[in-house]
């Protein structure tokens, strides 16, 4: 059922999308021409110093489409270097234990693409990874990638195409990694809220969800 506030977006939207850009000349007539080290700077595989970076991220965002190009974008975390470099090409990144809807790894399947950035906590630098993909549960590969103490259940296996070293200024933007600009805990709702929220269930309240996150949080490596 379409609520009266999906009605007003869906109507905004449209209106919006009335005069929307059309073409990527269009686009490009907004902007400057790229510096030519922004475009030099992308390679098809991981140097020395982009193999260290991913070995000192433990955040990477997958972003990924299915098969009708709806897009989805999911953070993975763990231990610094718990996404695995195989070879200058290769990557390997565990699942983890989750929600079980394994909406990337359906995407993955489906579309057999990724893009990845990876984020180093306390650091602007970021690196972009897009290229070709596969979900594998093959044993001794999963063995390999215990950086939780023990295999996942099944790891994404990606081929890179583009390797991209991202400007930091977004993160210094929002300032990302500076606590003393980031905004007080109670100027948010807190997760639990927002499920809570979200699931409209009757009877179902904030403790409940509350204690259901904090039991999650306990096994988070189960």
């Amino acid at each position: 059922m379409t609520t009266d506030t999906g009605t007003t977006a869906g109507l905004l939207f449209e209106a919006l999308r009335a005069d929307a850009l059309t073409s990527t000349e269009q686009l490009r007539e907004l902007y400057p021409e790229p510096n030519a080290n922004a475009v030099r700077k992308e390679t098809d595989h991981l140097t020395e110093e982009t193999r260290a970076l991913i070995g000192c991220a433990s955040l990477v965002f997958i972003g990924s489409t299915d098969a009708e190009g709806r897009a989805d974008v999911t953070p993975r975390g763990g231990p610094p270097g718990f996404v695995a470099v195989l070879d200058d090409r290769t990557l390997a990144i565990p699942d983890a234990t989750g929600n079980k809807r394994l909406d990337t790894l359906h995407n993955v399947v489906e579309t057999g693409r990724v893009g990845l950035l990876f984020a180093v906590p306390g650091r602007t630098t970021t690196l972009r990874v897009n290229g070709r993909a596969f979900v594998s549960a093959r044993p001794e590969l999963l063995g390999r990638l215990t950086a939780v103490g023990k295999p996942p259940v099944s790891a994404i296996v990606v081929r890179v195409e583009q390797a991209y070293p991202h400007c930091p200024k977004s993160l210094m933007r929002g300032n990302a990694w500076q606590p003393d600009r980031w905004l007080p805990a109670d100027a948010q709702p807190s997760s639990a809220q927002v499920t809570l929220a979200q699931l409209n269930l009757p009877g179902l309240t904030l403790e409940q969800i509350e204690e259901t996150e904090r039991e999650s949080l306990r096994s988070r490596y189960e």
